[in-house]
């Protein structure tokens, strides 16, 4: 899965995008909300109007295994957060 703001986009491999526990860790780590649940508390969603508030924390690195998430900098020619 992945959402594109303006400044930012985030890519989310869909096997940790499907699990609920891992959905809910991202949703409680990202200090912009960038995360969220589906409302049945399942699958993850992307915010997508929250997604220029990206403060470039790693949070939502540190809290999935590596390379399920990737922060991709628009503004600087696709860099990806590392």
């Amino acid at each position: 899965m992945r959402s594109d703001g303006l400044f930012i986009a985030v890519e989310v491999d869909d096997q940790v995008a499907d699990d609920a526990a891992l959905a809910a860790t991202l949703a409680e780590a990202c200090p912009v909300d960038i995360f969220a649940q589906t409302s049945d508390g399942g699958a993850l969603e992307i915010v997508q109007q929250n997604l220029d508030e990206c403060v470039l924390c790693r949070l939502c690195l540190d809290a999935a295994p590596e390379g399920a998430v990737r922060v991709i900098k628009l503004y600087d020619e696709g860099a990806v957060l590392v």
